[in-house]
């Protein structure tokens, strides 16, 4: 992976063209990030009890054809298309973050930068695409989730998608795009994975660079979810540690791998998944815009 750079990717705008480029961009942006050495998740070296690098590749290929059609039909109807599609070929969540980070996205007419159309995707959710994404939300059934005071996933929603993300967005790092605008992605994401490119010429090394640096921005939610604070907090620490010490350089390895068997620990619970989605849904926005990651 050379340094990324800007190319005119998104020129066409015929209608079956740009759905091949959305289901391209999105699988290779999921292969990229689970064939990534990123400390704690699933990748070549490491299956977990009930995940292979295999199912997120299946589930990839599952969900693409649905993601490709996110600009002709609303996004809880995607999402929930996406999910079932996926549990068709493997009987555990591998996806339902990326699906809730990249379907908006994907959603926004190629005649517009992500930047400019996400705003307007967002302001146009509905009550119905929150029944599909709660519904896509239970079929996918991941872990750590509990019970919420208001909108609840087990009950029916009664307002639009992006108010139900707004009332987790203090939670809930993957709710929090909705409220913002996608700026963790957008903005955030997009300028690691450029400075990335200067850090690394190796593809696998960039890409898990941009692993902790959003690892050490914030607590993970699933980690917080399924482990609670403290947990989530050390493993946030101890990524900002292995940059502090220069990783990739081999004077952080150590760090580097104190951290990857800090999060391998206790049965894989402290999985940083959404620091992995968000990995997925930036490599998607960049293809979008145009970098050339390769």
């Amino acid at each position: 992976m050379n340094s990324p750079c800007l190319h005119n990717s998104s020129d066409s705008t015929d209608a079956a063209d740009w759905q091949r480029q959305l289901a391209h961009w999105f699988q290779t942006a999921c292969r990229l990030e689970v064939l990534s050495p990123k400390p704690g998740n699933v990748n070549p070296g490491h299956s977990f009890a009930d995940a292979s690098v295999d199912d997120f590749l299946k589930s990839a290929a599952a969900a693409a054809p649905d993601i490709a059609r996110a600009p002709t039909q609303p996004i809880g109807q995607t999402i929930l298309n996406a999910v079932t599609a996926t549990r068709s070929v493997v009987t555990h969540n591998t996806n339902l973050g990326i699906l809730l980070l990249i379907a908006p996205l994907a959603a926004v007419p190629p005649q517009q930068s992500l930047a400019d159309g996400i705003a307007s995707v967002l302001a146009g959710t509905t009550t119905e695409d929150s029944r599909n994404v709660y519904a896509a939300i239970r079929l996918a059934n991941p872990g750590g989730l509990g019970k919420a005071a208001q909108q609840d996933v087990d009950s029916p929603p009664t307002i639009p998608l992006t108010d139900c993300m707004q009332l987790a967005a203090d939670r809930d790092l993957i709710a929090a795009e909705y409220s913002n605008g996608f700026q963790r992605v957008l903005q955030q994401g997009l300028n690691w994975l450029l400075q990335a490119a200067q850090v690394s010429d190796n593809a696998g090394e960039q890409i898990t660079w941009l692993a902790l640096q959003l690892l050490a921005d914030a607590p993970d939610s699933l980690i917080l979810r399924k482990c609670g604070l403290e947990i989530a907090t050390t493993a946030q620490n101890l990524a900002r540690r292995t940059l502090d010490q220069g990783w990739p350089d081999p004077s952080g390895q150590p760090s580097f791998l104190q951290l990857d068997q800090f999060l391998r620990a206790d049965g894989n619970r402290r999985n940083p998944g959404t620091t992995a989605d968000f990995v997925a849904a930036i490599l998607f926005a960049a293809f979008r815009e145009g970098f050339r990651v390769s």
